[in-house]
């Protein structure tokens, strides 16, 4: 069987395949920290094309392994991925039986994904297993059987039953970086006519409007400046952040209330938002006031009302890590 991917030729997102995982059932998970071993399954498949090139894959099915096997194509360098990290990969997914393909990232970079490992989890551990102990640049062949991958149910939106496994050919890009708590660096001042922000022992945000009329125009103030890596168009960052409805007084969504940071790519968010972040440092909090036309003001507000079209937003964001 030999197949040559081609990007989201199955007409499935990659983010698809992997938010399928998270509701998959899965078989019991083999001990924390197992690296899968090479074997039979994962030698049979044979790859051609270098890292970072689409890969073609050939292989006699069907590959029935009774554990998730890993087979190393090029080798890469650096610390290796463990338990816990977070990678950025690129990878094409067979049936292990037909050899249909179920759906690529396209090796472009363009849509290269972000992956927990959780080596623990019963649901898709045979790709935490995968990924685990592999460095960045390496290229690896692996084979997923059903009690390691979706389970006895398989998943028919993919055409892949319970008794069929998966075959796995992955680009390991990199490891991100752990993020920060909260921003860290050196305070700095806002200018005059900004919203007042005072950090409670969190690094929560509390913000006062000034008794002015709202902002006209975009404006940015740096209130906390890091040292770290400058965020990069394009890149997917990891942040905690408050939203204030200047016009209401009102705060229409916090991370920091949820108890949870968030990740999103920049090219993903309304553009005043991704304005106050492309260009600053990893550790900065930022203040940003964002005018209807660079909101949700062409979008008409939110659905929910808390934004009208004409309304003026402010977010206070902490940049906590950039990959």
């Amino acid at each position: 069987m030999r197949r040559r991917s081609a990007l989201l030729s199955s007409g499935l997102s990659a983010a698809l395949l992997l938010s399928l995982a998270a509701c998959a059932p899965g078989g019991s998970a083999p001990a924390e920290g197992d690296c899968a071993p090479a074997g039979a399954a994962s030698d049979a498949i044979s790859v051609e094309g270098a890292f970072g090139e689409v890969p073609t894959i050939e292989f006699d099915g069907p590959l029935t392994p009774d554990v998730t096997q890993r087979t190393i194509i090029e080798q890469g360098e650096g610390d290796a991925a463990a338990n816990g990290d977070t990678v950025v990969i690129e990878y094409t997914v067979l049936n292990g039986e037909t050899g249909a393909e179920l759906a690529t990232t396209g090796f472009t970079g363009e849509n290269a994904e972000r992956f927990p490992i959780d080596t623990a989890s019963a649901q898709l551990v045979g790709f935490s297993l995968l990924l685990d102990c592999a460095t960045p640049g390496t290229r690896l062949a692996g084979v997923i059987p059903p009690a390691e991958g979706f389970g006895d149910q398989g998943v028919p939106e993919l055409s892949l039953t319970g008794s069929e496994s998966l075959v796995f050919v992955i680009d390991v890009v990199s490891i991100v970086p752990p993020a920060l708590e909260r921003a860290e660096g050196e305070a700095q001042e806002a200018p005059a006519g900004f919203p007042t922000v005072e950090l409670d022992d969190t690094g929560a945000p509390t913000i006062t409007l000034p008794d002015s009329e709202p902002f006209t125009e975009f404006d940015l103030a740096v209130l906390i400046l890091g040292d770290g890596p400058v965020v990069e168009d394009g890149q997917t960052v990891t942040v905690h952040y408050t939203g204030m409805n200047w016009n209401t007084g009102e705060i229409f969504d916090s991370s920091w209330e949820r108890g949870m940071t968030a990740d999103f790519p920049t090219s993903g968010v309304i553009q005043g938002f991704r304005d106050a972040l492309v260009g600053q440092t990893v550790g900065s909090q930022v203040i940003a006031i964002i005018p209807p036309d660079l909101g949700y003001g062409p979008s008409g507000g939110t659905p929910d009302g808390s934004i009208g079209p004409d309304d003026v937003i402010v977010f206070v964001v902490d940049i906590l890590a950039a990959s």
